[in-house]
Order: C-alpha cells, then structure tokens, then sequence
C-alpha cells in the first residue's frame, strides 16, 4: 500500500472523520422526517399514503371507508375536488396530520441529538423503530408492486414507484441504529467518567472511619 493510500484510509478512518459521519448521519434522518413529515399536511401527501394506511391492519382503523379508497384515488399534482371531499370524510387528511406531527417529533429529537445526548438518544429511537412499520408496507400493500397489466415482469420481486419509495427505509433502519449505538455508547462513557469522578472526591472509607471514631 502506498504513501498516499495509505494517508487517506488514515484520515477517512481519524476519530474526527467518524465523529462528522455520525453527526452527518443524525442531520439526514432529521432531513427526511422533517421535510416528508411537513408534507404530510398537504392534501397530495394525504391522498399518497392512502393505499399503504387502508391496507394496513394495525392502521386502517383510522380511515372511515378503507376499502373503498382504490376509487378515489389522484396521482400527486391533479386535483379533483369531489375525491379530496371524500378524502376528507374518510379521514385521510385528519390521520396524516397527525402522522407528520409524530415525524416532526421525531426529525426535531434525533437533530437535538447533536447538542444533547439523551434527547437524542430518544429520536434515534424512534427513528430505528419507525422503518419496521413502512417497510411492513411491502406485504401489506399491493401497491408496492408492479400491477400485472401485461408485462411479464409485476408481482415480486418488481417495486413499483410506491415499493421503491419504501425500500429506502432500509437505509434510514441501519443509519438509525447506529446513531442509536453511538449515543448509548457515549451516555455509558460519560457514566463512567461521572463515577470515577465521584470516586476521587470521596474520602476514603478508612477516613471516614478514623473520624467516625
């Protein structure tokens, strides 16, 4: 391995290089739950979850109509006011509020995370355990696939644009879980650190002996 080589792999692999990467990585999970959960209170991001909340059993519960959503669906940019009525009897728009309140809850908590330790360790957390329940889309959701609409190639293993758009969370679960391992890891130094700490300002036993007697 040669001179130069050899002094990047040392610099990409210096305490400062990890410490931007996983400073980096809490910026990117606070992007995407920020920016996707303040979509989340416009009508098209609403009437887009649409297929993946009606076919979930732990979410459908939520909407006034599940079943019948495939009717009126839009694709994002069209507006058709009689199925944004609907939309709205359904619930559509009630649930997604709420759905981006909790994903700006947790973007605001994992970007904490760069000033405090402890409140981020709570967004990133959350944000390990958020990708279980999209990436559950990919069995519950027929949408996830491409329709057999005469191409050989639909079903599995074939994504869809809405299939691919949940396959990202992949990534969001592994950069979570190590920003979640990294700031344990951190609380548990600073722990340690606190009770050696403690543990040297203390009198010995012996002492407190001597002056108890």
């Amino acid at each position: 391995m040669n001179t130069l080589i050899r002094g990047g792999l040392t610099a990409i692999a210096a305490p400062r290089s990890y410490r931007i990467g996983i400073g980096a990585m809490k910026v990117a999970i606070a992007i995407i739950f920020l920016w996707i959960g303040a979509l989340k209170f416009v009508p098209y991001e609403a009437d887009s979850i649409t297929p993946f909340v009606a076919n979930s059993p732990v979410m459908s519960f939520f909407y006034e109509h599940p079943t019948e959503y495939k009717a009126h669906l839009t694709h994002e940019g069209e507006l058709k006011p009689a199925e944004r009525t609907w939309q709205a009897a359904n619930r559509t728009y009630d649930f997604s509020t709420g759905l981006g309140t909790v994903e700006l809850v947790i973007g605001g908590l994992t970007l904490a995370g760069l000033f405090s330790r402890r409140i981020g360790l709570v967004g990133a957390a959350l944000a390990f355990a958020t990708p279980f329940v999209t990436l559950s889309f990919l069995v519950t959701t027929p949408e996830a696939w491409v329709p057999a609409l005469g191409d050989a190639q639909h079903g599995f293993p074939y994504l869809s644009g809405a299939g691919r758009l949940v396959l990202k969370d992949v990534a969001l679960l592994a950069g979570a879980w190590l920003v979640l391992v990294d700031t344990a890891r951190a609380l548990l130094r600073e722990d340690r650190s606190s009770a050696e700490i403690h543990q040297l300002r203390s009198p010995p036993s012996a002492l407190l002996t001597d002056q108890a007697a």
